[in-house]
């Protein structure tokens, strides 16, 4: 009975770290005034939001090496650059912000395109 709940206890923890295997990274770097507008429009709201939960954000500044768990197609060049990474590799990429109004359409896109993200009932 130990071996069967332990091995069910390293399932369930399989399963719930497959979920959210999607990363939504924001490549950013201090002066930025989108990056600056975009964290006043979007960030507060972000992680409440069906897409923030399927893809958490994650931050890296432009200057920093990349984090060895990350592949990217191309190495960012503008600020903010939101790339959206499943299991660690680019699946797609938003370079800009395109206001708030823009941004939500093009992350859906992106999301539906790309992943298994499906759109929330409303």
């Amino acid at each position: 009975m130990r071996w069967f709940m332990s091995a069910l206890a390293g399932l369930t923890l399989a399963l719930s770290q497959s979920v959210s295997a999607a990363e939504l990274i924001i490549v950013e770097e201090v002066g930025c005034a989108w990056c600056a507008e975009w964290n006043t429009d979007i960030a507060p709201i972000y992680p409440k939001t069906a897409e923030g939960k399927f893809a958490p954000l994650r931050r890296i500044d432009i200057h920093d090496p990349k984090p060895a768990d990350l592949t990217f197609k191309t190495r960012p060049v503008f600020t903010p650059t939101f790339i959206l990474v499943q299991e660690g590799r680019e699946v797609g990429r938003i370079e800009g912000y395109p206001g708030e109004d823009f941004f939500w359409g093009l992350l859906e896109r992106m999301l539906l395109d790309e992943t298994e993200y499906e759109r929330p009932n409303s």
